[in-house]
């Protein structure tokens, strides 16, 4: 009984103190989701500082509701702009611009949670800031794990950053862990088993790929994302993402990592134990789940979202994952395997390919071409430090833009 008092009277500390959050990529799914959690609990969170790329309208009518201390937005023209609408509204929000204001906020003392909602390598260096700052960072952005990842869970130590994880299945992976235990092998757990819906074209013939459209990539049949991370899904090189950010965050060995297609998208990923046991984290597929886990942890925290109704699911279904049809997959697996600055190179290729597609000079199925033409073309290093890993960064989308490019160019004469 005592001790149950003081948990209670601990869980009422935590609750009492307002936490500070910055939110980098209000306006994506992302930061909308987390948003509505952080408003169910006013007395527990205070936004301090929220940001935006290209949705200014989105990021003030954010502004207006939260009131946080700093509004970050890419440049000084937006800055500008947002200025002026938050004045003309009376909100006396303080408007900063370009990279470096990322990192002043996510190390801001007021500031004790960064989310990192900012899609794609543009989210590394204020993830940096914010691990260096010894802040809780959640990390909803696979990119800047995938990129650096042993070097980020390094400098975590150093300051005593915590560093969660708001991706669905690495929050279902962290749920079915012992907490406190770093070593996987120590744990008693054999494998790791990470759920995928199969995307869009699960069931489509890969002789269809080469015809299709960003509007058909996008419609992904269980998650509203944004389009970057949804084409992603639709070449399954998300998964292929998740599974390096997975060996990164819990010490696993590629080949500790499965990946399962599980249409439905209840069981969100899995652990199995060396006794057979195999621990699963269930919930509709809605991302305020992994969210509320994660600003509250090590609390339960309310989220907003319907309760999962097994008898209604139906049926769970599972299959393993086509490699050949989703060339992607097999493309991640082999950079983690490589390791150094393979998953970098792997990470760029893939951002300047899908950017490609979605401006429609390049096709659905020549993504993961261009990939492996950029894997090939460079051999793996080192990646001990931050600039040797931005190197190799600028290297791979260079050729990735000359792969598009000769592609694109190709395809206007055969026209």
């Amino acid at each position: 009984m005592v001790r149950g008092r003081q948990v209670n009277q601990a869980k009422q500390h935590r609750a009492s103190l307002p936490q500070g959050v910055a939110l980098l990529g209000a306006t994506g799914s992302i930061g909308v989701s987390t948003l509505k959690v952080l408003a169910l609990h006013p007395q527990r969170f205070r936004v301090i500082a929220l940001s935006a790329y290209r949705q200014v309208e989105r990021l003030q009518e954010q502004c207006l509701a939260f009131r946080p201390i700093f509004a970050v937005v890419p440049d000084a023209q937006t800055a500008q702009e947002l200025r002026r609408g938050l004045a003309n509204a009376g909100c006396d929000t303080e408007v900063l611009s370009g990279p470096e204001a990322l990192g002043r906020v996510a190390s801001d003392s007021r500031v004790a949670t960064v989310v990192c909602g900012i899609v794609g390598a543009a989210g590394l260096q204020s993830a940096w800031a914010a691990v260096k700052a010894g802040k809780r960072v959640l990390f909803a952005n696979k990119e800047p794990l995938v990129m650096s990842g042993h070097l980020l869970l390094a400098e975590a130590k150093r300051s005593g950053a915590q560093l969660l994880p708001l991706d669905s299945e690495h929050n279902a992976i962290f749920q079915c862990l012992p907490q406190g235990r770093v070593d996987l092998a120590d744990a008693g757990v054999r494998r790791i088993l990470l759920t995928c819906s199969g995307g869009p074209f699960r069931e489509t013939s890969a002789s269809h790929f080469p015809k299709v459209t960003p509007e058909e990539a996008c419609a992904h049949p269980r998650w509203v994302m944004g389009r970057k991370i949804s084409v992603d899904s639709a070449t399954l090189m998300n998964k292929g993402l998740e599974l390096i950010e997975a060996c990164r965050l819990f010490g696993a060995a590629p080949d500790q990592v499965d990946i399962v297609i599980h249409p439905q998208s209840v069981i969100h990923s899995l652990v199995e134990y060396i006794d057979g046991s195999v621990l699963a984290q269930l919930g509709n597929p809605d991302m305020r789940t992994p969210i509320a886990h994660a600003l509250g942890f090590p609390d339960r925290i309310e989220a907003g979202v319907a309760r999962l109704e097994l008898t209604l699911t139906g049926r769970l279904d599972f299959e393993p994952p086509d490699e050949t049809r989703f060339p992607c997959l097999r493309l991640a697996r082999d950079a983690a395997i490589a390791g150094g600055s393979a998953p970098t190179v792997l990470n760029a290729a893939n951002e300047i390919a899908v950017e490609a597609f979605l401006q429609r000079s390049l096709s659905f199925a020549a993504i993961p071409e261009v990939i492996s033409e950029v894997m090939d073309r460079l051999a793996v290093s080192p990646a001990d430090t931050l600039d040797a890993i931005l190197e190799e960064d600028t290297k791979a989308r260079a050729l990735a833009h000359q792969a598009v490019l000769a592609r694109h160019l190709k395809g206007a004469k055969a026209c």
